[in-house]
């Protein structure tokens, strides 16, 4: 499969909504602490779309609260988008960053909060700009990505930077999953909320 198939195709084991992937990550919430090689074992190592929403999802909830949780996602979300982005067939990731973990508990909780919001999201998907997945376009969600998360970890004490760049990951993630261009157009506006807080923090 030539690198721009991979870069542009679904995966997953046939997800193919927010809604599938919230619900797989609360399945692993029944352990007492979720690694990230759980959750890695879980959608499968093949399964990028999938694998950049999750911490992209939970970067959006009060799990950012957590010190450092955001700068984290950014590393896992920089690592696996990078990846992608340059036609690996399969993720790798560091043992420091695969044994990272949360508590089970907390997991859950943010993904039962913000599961009503994923199905609403999931009403409104559909092939649309399908033109954006075409050369040469397609590697452009991917790279946002790669560069989002390159940013998260700069902007921990920005408030709210890294839960906007989190929301544009997911809006772009989703988009390469259901093949609906709008969404990664829609990715801009919480990019601008990010460059405005970073801009207004500056001045």
């Amino acid at each position: 499969m030539s690198q721009e198939d991979r870069a542009g195709q679904d995966d997953g084991d046939e997800l193919r909504s927010l809604t599938q992937i919230v619900d797989r990550t609360l399945r692993e919430t029944r352990r007492d602490q979720v690694a990230v090689a759980d959750v890695l074992d879980a959608f499968g190592h093949a399964s990028f779309a999938p694998l950049l929403l999750v911490p992209a999802i939970a970067v959006v909830t009060p799990l950012s609260g957590i010190p450092a949780f955001s700068a984290f996602s950014g590393i896992l979300i920089f690592l696996i988008a990078s990846q992608w982005l340059v036609g690996r067939d399969h993720i790798w990731l560091p043992q420091w960053v695969s044994r990272r973990h949360v508590a089970g508990d907390r997991l859950a909780a943010a993904m039962r909060r913000i599961r009503p919001w994923a199905q609403r999201v999931d009403r409104h998907t559909r092939p649309r700009l399908r033109f954006l997945f075409h050369r040469p376009f397609r590697f452009l969600p991917p790279l946002a990505c790669t560069l989002f998360g390159a940013m998260m970890p700069f902007l921990e004490l920005v408030p709210f930077s890294s839960s906007l760049l989190g929301a544009a990951v997911v809006l772009l993630s989703l988009s390469m999953l259901t093949r609906d261009g709008l969404f990664a157009l829609v990715a801009l506006v919480p990019v601008g909320g990010a460059g405005w807080a970073i801009a207004t923090l500056i001045i």
